[in-house]
């Protein structure tokens, strides 16, 4: 299945009453301590690989994968060797 265009998924979201779509660009082997978001996020990983640990569970997510957290949920990320693209849809 092909990939949808960020302008598509931005203007989904943005319909979908999101305030804001973003762009996040990942380091290879990134990862970062737990901690939580004053919003909720919805995203969709554009390019690369990542887990996501929530809830004592380790999620992994690759290309073409969605993923949600909500407001206050305390998660961690890591990155894979390539890094990773996602775009976050964001809803305070």
């Amino acid at each position: 299945m092909a990939m949808i265009s960020f302008e598509s998924y931005e203007a989904q979201k943005i319909t979908e009453g999101f305030e804001k779509v973003l762009v996040k660009d990942w380091a290879p082997h990134f990862a970062n301590e737990p901690h939580s978001h004053d919003w909720d996020t919805e995203a969709l990983v554009a390019e690369g690989e990542f887990w996501l640990s929530i809830h004592g569970k380790k999620h992994h997510f690759k290309t073409g994968d969605t993923f949600t957290v909500l407001k206050g949920e305390v998660h961690s990320e890591t990155y894979g060797p390539q890094g990773a693209v996602f775009w976050a849809a964001r809803k305070n």
